[in-house]
């Protein structure tokens, strides 16, 4: 079944707190994995101080699930000591299509539950 739902969020740490912010989304990873409407979770740094987050779900039930889950939560308790400013999230609607310049749409493989993180190591 292909994911129907995709979500591109930017990160901006504050001053200071970049490694702090590199191991919150490393501990994230192993939050996603138990995730099980959740099909894709990666995590990548985009700059000194920029990360970002794209995941897949494969309908607004798993991406519903992911939003009121634990990793949430903890970005939430976690988001004024660690972030410069609010996440800029952008969700797609993979039925939809592409709108350009809306979102970052990017290809992964969807066949088997995969977890990455470009940049972070395990």
């Amino acid at each position: 079944m292909m994911d129907r739902v995709e979500v591109w969020a930017t990160l901006e740490s504050k001053p200071g707190k970049e490694d702090e912010v590199e191991a919150f989304l490393k501990s994230a990873q192993i939050l996603a994995e138990k995730e099980t409407e959740t099909t894709t979770w990666y995590a990548v740094r985009i700059g000194p101080s920029k990360l970002g987050i794209f995941d897949t779900f494969p309908d607004e039930k798993g991406h519903v699930a992911h939003l009121t889950g634990e990793i949430a939560k903890a970005l939430a308790a976690r988001a004024p000591e660690l972030f410069a400013k609010e996440p800029e999230i952008h969700i797609e609607n993979a039925q939809a299509g592409f709108r350009g310049g809306s979102t970052l749409r990017l290809k992964v493989n969807r066949t088997s539950r995969r977890y990455h993180k470009a940049i972070f190591a395990r």
